[in-house]
């Protein structure tokens, strides 16, 4: 699926409506957000694959902090959400570090330090501005083997950021590159 948003609501039900997925045929999503999921249902998204950053039950520690988002928000944390809250935090370490009115002494101090925290571990930035993370493959499990509300996904395979990014040395990006 090709699309974003109620398009690929619509795609899912669809599918599952006409019976296009089941035997030997199954959908996968360019990109898709666990809200889109659960809004859609277990019953008709089953089986779709999807690559992602974040997933709501990965770690102990992501748990935790979507149950927070969770207490706030009465839903679980899409990826996107996650990702912005590892940014904001990764940004807040790096000003205790350094002049926060000198935005390059900022961004030095944020690439010099590794990104961790309840959502990304063991994360970087790369001299060319790219964030190096993991990435993970998903399954969309089939009701019966959810648990529970928001246990939308199996873990089928994780992906190193460093296998999916263009290696520095053969960046073209002006930060990086020799003249």
């Amino acid at each position: 699926m090709a699309n974003a948003g109620a398009d690929t609501i619509l795609t899912m039900k669809q599918a599952a409506e006409f019976g296009i997925t089941g035997v030997g045929r199954q959908l996968v999503a360019s990109y898709i957000n666990i809200s889109e999921v659960h809004a859609v249902g277990l019953k008709a998204s089953q089986g779709v694959q999807l690559v992602d950053t974040a997933f709501w039950d990965s770690t102990d520690d992501m748990r935790a902090w979507s149950r927070r988002f969770f207490e706030r928000h009465r839903r679980m944390p899409t990826s996107l959400q996650a990702d912005v809250y590892s940014a904001v935090t990764h940004h807040l370490k790096a000003v205790q570090t350094a002049d926060p009115s000198d935005g390059t002494a900022v961004v030095k101090a944020m690439k010099a330090m590794t990104i961790n925290g309840p959502v990304l571990n063991n994360a970087f930035i790369r001299e060319d501005g790219r964030v190096v993370r993991d990435y993970c493959l998903f399954r969309v499990k089939s009701p019966e083997e959810s648990k529970g509300p928001w246990d939308h996904y199996k873990l089928e395979q994780t992906i190193p950021g460093e296998q999916l990014l263009r290696p520095v040395s053969e960046s073209e990006c002006p930060l990086v590159r020799k003249t």
